[in-house]
Formats: structure tokens, sequence, C-alpha cells
């Protein structure tokens, strides 16, 4: 049983601003915690920020991963949870990004007590499409291509697979920044934790969560369309869901005011979060 500090290490926490309400803020595959830099600033005049690496990720301790914990979501997941439990965190909302949505989910029903809420940027609890009527983005094959792509190429497929991420309108310089995010996590983590991302399939918990959510979806997302955000939103009982007039999958790197605009809005009316489910369409790409 490691102990807080040493959770603390193990994965690089970092605690910024000094607001009542506090964020804890969970990064996609193939990131870590500096990814946040476009909203921290924001965020930390009005809350406290907990932000941490998943262990394989950015400067955590590499010699901590685990192949086999780490080799389905719920490994993750106990990441999140043990920084909630070291920080002895109460209250929070958990914002995750891409399969850290579901990532947090699955922490939320683990321990419901230490969480309020959850702000889900660009979710999919499936990337798979699944016949007869689900349709999460991908074909199996591509997918087994993709990582013997990782294999073959690592620094080819971080450069294929960056721009698909951010999205065709997104500044070259942050294209830049996420293939050099992609390039500095270990070949063998990031293979790992790929296929526990592209592989998941976690739609059978949606109906599980307890907590107000909310869905900022991406109007063009090649990895999360709008149909994955509405599928999501129908199962979900306490989910308000925003489509949001933005390009790309990292809605945060690239359009970080309208992000910071919606966790202020969402975290200023409660009453909002406890309402039944919602569906706000905001504008047009």
């Amino acid at each position: 049983m490691l102990t807080p500090s040493e959770i603390r290490k193990r994965n690089n926490v970092t605690v910024l601003g000094e607001g009542a309400e506090t964020l804890v803020l969970a990064h996609g595959f193939g990131c870590d915690q500096r990814v946040w830099q476009y909203i921290v600033p924001a965020l930390a005049e009005r809350y406290t920020l907990v932000l941490f690496d998943y262990v394989g990720s950015g400067r955590s301790q590499l010699s901590a991963f685990d192949a086999t914990r780490y080799a389905t979501l719920e490994g993750y997941a106990r990441d999140v949870m043990e920084v909630c439990q070291a920080l002895d965190l109460r209250d929070v909302h958990v914002v995750g990004h891409s399969v850290s949505a579901t990532i947090g989910q699955l922490a939320a029903l683990e321990i419901p007590e230490r969480i309020a809420s959850q702000v889900m940027i660009c979710p999919s609890p499936c990337f798979l499409n699944v016949a007869p009527d689900y349709h999460g983005g991908f074909e199996r094959a591509d997918l087994e291509e993709l990582l013997e792509l990782m294999d073959r190429n690592y620094i080819g497929w971080a450069n294929y697979l960056a721009p698909l991420v951010m999205g065709p309108e997104s500044a070259d310089y942050l294209i830049g920044k996420l293939s050099e995010s992609f390039c500095s996590t270990d070949p063998i983590v990031a293979k790992v934790f790929a296929r526990a991302t592209f592989f998941a399939d976690y739609r059978h918990v949606l109906p599980q969560a307890a907590h107000p959510t909310l869905l900022l979806q991406s109007q063009v997302d090649t990895l999360a369309n709008p149909n994955v955000g509405r599928y999501m939103h129908a199962r979900m009982a306490r989910a308000t869901l925003k489509e949001l007039p933005c390009v790309g999958h990292c809605i945060h790197m690239t359009h970080p005011e309208s992000v910071v605009s919606e966790i202020h809005a969402w975290l200023a009316d409660g009453t909002s979060r406890q309402a039944p489910n919602a569906d706000v369409r905001s504008g047009s790409v």
C-alpha cells in the first residue's frame, strides 16, 4: 500500500489555485497534464485544480507501470481513485478528456462519495463500430492496423495520428505539441494504453452514472462524432449535452475559451446539474 506522498510522486500530482470547489483534470491517451495549460490559468482563478499524469505518462514514475493493471481502463481509474484518496478530496468535479471521460465514470462508480459531478470533453465509451446501430468511428481492422504502425514506425504513427486527432483546422503548433506528447511516451506503455482505449466498450456503464454530467461535444470530431455524444446523453439519466461549434477532438487546446466558459456555467448553476437530461446545441460550424 502506497502512502499519500508516494502516490503524489508516482502520478506527478500538481495542485493549483485556492478556490472552494475542486476540479480534477484527467488527460487523454498519449498526453499528460501539460495539455491543460490552455485552460488552467482561467480555471485556477476560480477553482482549486488537481492535475496528474497516469502512470506511464508525462513525468509519472515509469517504474510503477504494470502492463497487467493498465491493460484495461479500470487500472487508470484506480489512478484517479488513489489520487483522490491521497489528497482526501471530497465533492470534486472530474474533468476528463476523451477516454478519461470513461475512466472518470469508472472511478465515480467506485468512490461516489468523493465525486460531485463530471465534465466529459469529447467523450466516447467505445471507439469501435458495433453492428447494427453503434457507430464509434472505427472498424476493428483499421485500429489493428494503427497499432501495427506503432510497432513498425512509432514516430510515423505519432505524426499520422496527431493531425487526425486535432482536426483539419488546428494550428500547426498545436498539432506539433500533440505529436511531441505522443513521441515522449514510452512506446510499450503507449501501446498498452492504446489497446485499452481503442478496443474498450464501456457502453454498459452509461446507465449506471449517478452523478450529474456535462457532455461537451465538438460538432466535427474524427474520433468521437456528435452521434456518440447523443448516444451517451440518451443513456445517462443526469446528463447535459452541449454540442459546440468546434472542430477537432482536443477542444480544450483549440477552443479553450469555449471550454472554460461551459465549465464556469456548469459549476455556477447548481440547479441545472440536478435537472433531467438537457440537450443544447450551440451555433454552427
